[in-house]
C-alpha cells in the first residue's frame, strides 16, 4: 500500500506557543511566516512511510498559482530553504511521520491550505489541513524584523495602551483596549482584506502583494475608513452623533470591529482621529506588524500643498472660516516598523500610517507609509505621502486680520508653532515617550530652517510651491499681549484669566480691546463665539498692565458636550492708527475626576471588584448618566451602567464584579458621559496571576 494519510496533528498548543500566537487560540493553527513548525502525518494501517515519494502544497487565495508566490509545490527533503517553502523529516515509525515545516520569510500573509500529493505518476491530492499565517517581527530574514524584545512585547504583543488627548499645553493619556488576540480579531482583519477594492478588482494580484507590509499597510489604512470603500468607521466631526456613538464613548477597538464584520462591513458610527489610529493599531498588531499610536499636538492639515497654514481673523477679534487649511490641537495616527526596498537605502524602521480621512493618496482616502527619516530630513520627494505628513508637523502659520472692507493685512508668522510634543506610550510601561526629535530638527534652529527650505525645494505639486516668506514687518511701534490663566478651569466653572499687555513704545497708547471665546472642536474648527468683551485703556509710554477678565460658566458650557478646549483670542488696536496686535490661547477645560481602583488580588478565573467613583463638582445635577467599564482579559462583555442623575457636589460610587480570563497586565477603562458633558475617561493597569 503507497503512503496513505487518515489523519494530521497540527500540534496547535506547542506551534502556536512557538509562533506567540497562543494568546489568540490554541484550538487551530495560526503561524508567523519563515518559522518552522510541526505537523504528525498518521498514516492508514500498511500504508509505506516513504515520504520522499510524496510532495506538499501550501496555498493561499481564491486563484493560487507558482508564478505569483501563493501556490507552492514542494517535497520533504533537507534543511529549510530560505527563500522557499520546505520540509524535512524529524521522526518516522511505521504508523506515523512528523515533518518540521518552514515557510519562507516573505511569504504572503492569509489563510492557507495544506495538501499532500504522489510525487510522481497521476496526483491523488488530499486535504491536511489549514493554517493561518502572519508576519514575523522575530524573524531576521522578514521585513518586519523588530531586534528587541521588550519592543516586540509593546508593539506586537501588547493588547492595551495610552492615547494622547488634548492641546500643546494641556494633555493626558487615556487608556485603549487594542485587543488584537481576541480569537474572532484575526479573521475579522483578514476579512477587511478580502472586502477592500484591491481584491475586488484582482483578488490574485491582492494576495501576492500581501507578502510586502507596505502593500498591507497601504490596504488598512484605506479600509479603516469607510470615504471610498466597505470600510470599519464612519468619521463626523460635529456635536452630535445620530443613531451612533460619540467618538469619545470608545474605549478599545474589538467592539468596533465586532460590530462592522457582524453587521455585513457596513461602518460603524463614529470615528474621530485617534479611533481611527486605535482601531489600525489592533489590524496592524494582529497581522504582525510592529505599530504603535502617535499624537502630534498642533497638527496641520494643509490641503493646499504649500506647507503654510493660513488662519484669518475679523478686526473684532473672532476666527473666520475662509481656510480649508487648519491646525489640529491634536491628530492621531500610527507608525508601523518595516523596510523599505521599494525606496533608496535609508528609509526602512517606523513608517507612518493615517487611517482618518483628510485627504486622497492616489485617489484614495489613505495616507502612507511615509518614513520618519523622511519627514526628519525633508525629503518629500519619497513616497508615499511626505509631503502632507511633513507639513503636519513643520508647516508654517500665518494669521491674517481681515478688514470690514474683505482687506487682509499679514499680523502674524510663526515657524515654530506646528508640531509639538508628538508622543507615544513608552515601550513597558504607561508612561509618555516624546518622539519629537525624530521627526524635527529642534526649533529655531538652522538646521531645521534648512530642512523646511529643501522640504520647499523637493516638493513636487501640480501647483507651484511657494517661495520662502520673510515675516511680516514689525509694528511701527511695539505693543506686547499674552493671556495668562489664574487657574486650570475645570467644567462648570469660570474661566478666569489676565490679558498682560506691554507697551515698548515711547510715548502712551490708547486700545481698544476686543477679547472673544470660541468653543473649539480637535480637528481645529472654532464653534460661534460665546463669548465677547470690549474694553478701552491708556497704557502709559514703557509701561505695562494686566486686564482680569472672567469667561461664565453659564457662556462656555453649553458648548462642552463634545469639546473640552476653548480659544481666548484678544485683538488690541492703537487709537488713530491701523496698526493691531493680536494674542490667542487654547485652553484646556478639565473635567472632574473619574477614578478606578481594584479592591482584593485579580488571579485568573477568580473574582475581584473593582470600584469607581466620581464627584459632580458643578452646581447643577448632571442628568442622563452612562457609566462604561471594559477590559481585554477581564471583562467578557463591557458594563454600561444607567444612572439617573448625580446631584451637585455629590460623590457616585459604583462596585463591579471582574472575572479575569487572561493572565498577566491587563487594562480596565471607564467611561462616564451626562447630558452637560462626555469623555470622563479613568483606565487602571491590572496584573493577573495565573493560578498554580
Amino acid at each position: 500500500m503507497t503512503f496513505a494519510v487518515s489523519s494530521t496533528d497540527f500540534h496547535y498548543e506547542a506551534n502556536n506557543k512557538a509562533h506567540h500566537t497562543s494568546e489568540i487560540t490554541k484550538q487551530r493553527l495560526i503561524l508567523r511566516r519563515g518559522q518552522a513548525f510541526t505537523i504528525t502525518l498518521n498514516l492508514h494501517r500498511g500504508s509505506q512511510p516513504e515520504v520522499d515519494k510524496v510532495q506538499l502544497i501550501a496555498e493561499t487565495g481564491p486563484s493560487p498559482s507558482e508564478a505569483s508566490g501563493t501556490r507552492a509545490v514542494f517535497r520533504v527533503s533537507g534543511p529549510p530553504i530560505r527563500s522557499s517553502w520546505s520540509a524535512a523529516v524529524q521522526n518516522s515509525s511505521s504508523s506515523s511521520v512528523t515533518l518540521s515545516v518552514t515557510s519562507p520569510a516573505n511569504a504572503s500573509i492569509g489563510k492557507y491550505s495544506l495538501k499532500i500529493q504522489a510525487a510522481k505518476g497521476t496526483p491523488q491530492t488530499s486535504a491536511l489541513g489549514e493554517f493561518i499565517l502572519l508576519f514575523n517581527p522575530w524573524c531576521a530574514d522578514d521585513s518586519v524584523h523588530m531586534q528587541k524584545d521588550n519592543e516586540k512585547q509593546e508593539y506586537v504583543m501588547n493588547e492595551q495602551g495610552l492615547l494622547y488627548r488634548g492641546c500643546a499645553e494641556s494633555f493626558s493619556p487615556s487608556g485603549w483596549n487594542f485587543g488584537q488576540f481576541e480569537e474572532d480579531i484575526v479573521d475579522i482583519c483578514l476579512k477587511l482584506l478580502d472586502v477592500s477594492p484591491n481584491y475586488s478588482k484582482n483578488p490574485g494580484l491582492d494576495c501576492s502583494r500581501r507578502s510586502d507590509p507596505t502593500y498591507v499597510g497601504r490596504v488598512v489604512s484605506a479600509m479603516v475608513n469607510c470615504n471610498d470603500d466597505r470600510g470599519i468607521l464612519l468619521g463626523r466631526w460635529a456635536n452630535d452623533f445620530p443613531d451612533g456613538t460619540p467618538p469619545s464613548r470608545w474605549t478599545g477597538s474589538v467592539e468596533i470591529l465586532r460590530q462592522w464584520s457582524l453587521n455585513g462591513c457596513r461602518p460603524v458610527k463614529y470615528g474621530q482621529c485617534w479611533v481611527y489610529a486605535a482601531v489600525m493599531c489592533t489590524v496592524m498588531r494582529c497581522l504582525g506588524i510592529p505599530t504603535r499610536t502617535i499624537t502630534n499636538f498642533d497638527s496641520a492639515h494643509d490641503t493646499d500643498r504649500n506647507l503654510t497654514i493660513d488662519e484669518y481673523y475679523s478686526v473684532s477679534g473672532q476666527e473666520l472660516k475662509l481656510s480649508s487649511d487648519s491646525v489640529w490641537n491634536f491628530h492621531v495616527w500610527v507608525e508601523s516598523w518595516m523596510t523599505r526596498p521599494d525606496l533608496p537605502t535609508g528609509y526602512d524602521g517606523w513608517q507612518v500610517l493615517d487611517p482618518t480621512p483628510q485627504e486622497k493618496s492616489e485617489g484614495v482616502y489613505c495616507c502612507g507609509p511615509a518614513p520618519v527619516k523622511a519627514i526628519l530630513e525633508g525629503d518629500t520627494n519619497i513616497k508615499h505621502d511626505v509631503p502632507f505628513v511633513f507639513a503636519e508637523v513643520n508647516a508654517d502659520k500665518v494669521r491674517w486680520t481681515v478688514g470690514s472692507d474683505g482687506s487682509k493685512k499679514k499680523s502674524y508668522s510663526n515657524t515654530r508653532q506646528v508640531g509639538s510634543n508628538i508622543s507615544t506610550k513608552a515601550v513597558g510601561a504607561n508612561a509618555r515617550e516624546d518622539v519629537t526629535r525624530f521627526y524635527k530638527y529642534p526649533e529655531g534652529s538652522k538646521k531645521e530652517r534648512d530642512v523646511f527650505a529643501k522640504a520647499v525645494c523637493n516638493l513636487k505639486s501640480t501647483g507651484t510651491p511657494r517661495c520662502l516668506d520673510a515675516p511680516p514687518p514689525a509694528a511701527s511701534g511695539v505693543i506686547e499681549l499674552s493671556i495668562k490663566l489664574q487657574k486650570t478651569p475645570v467644567n462648570g466653572e469660570d474661566i478666569t484669566f489676565y490679558l498682560h499687555i506691554v507697551n515698548k513704545n515711547q510715548s502712551s497708547k490708547n486700545l481698544s480691546i476686543t477679547t472673544v471665546a470660541q468653543a473649539l472642536r480637535h480637528n481645529g474648527r472654532p464653534e460661534d463665539p460665546c463669548w465677547k468683551n470690549t474694553q478701552t485703556i491708556k497704557i502709559g509710554a514703557n509701561g505695562e498692565t494686566k486686564v482680569t477678565l472672567l469667561v461664565p460658566y453659564s457662556k462656555y458650557g453649553a458648548s462642552m458636550l463634545e469639546n473640552n478646549i476653548v480659544k481666548l483670542t484678544a485683538i488690541a488696536k492703537e487709537e488713530g492708527s491701523n496698526e493691531m496686535h493680536m494674542t490667542v490661547k487654547d485652553v484646556l477645560v478639565a473635567h472632574p475626576t473619574l477614578s478606578i481602583e481594584v479592591k482584593g488580588t485579580p488571579v485568573l478565573y477568580q473574582d475581584f471588584t473593582a470600584e469607581i467613583t466620581f464627584t459632580n463638582t458643578l452646581s447643577e445635577t448632571l442628568r442622563n448618566c452612562l457609566l462604561t467599564l471594559s477590559g481585554i482579559g477581564l471583562i467578557r462583555t463591557k458594563y454600561e451602567i444607567p444612572i439617573r442623575t448625580v446631584g451637585p457636589n455629590k460623590m457616585l460610587r459604583v462596585t463591579i464584579p471582574v472575572t479575569p480570563t487572561k493572565p498577566g497586565s491587563r487594562m480596565l477603562t471607564a467611561d462616564f458621559d451626562c447630558n452637560l458633558f462626555r469623555d470622563v475617561k479613568a483606565f487602571k493597569t491590572v496584573e493577573v496571576k495565573r493560578v498554580y
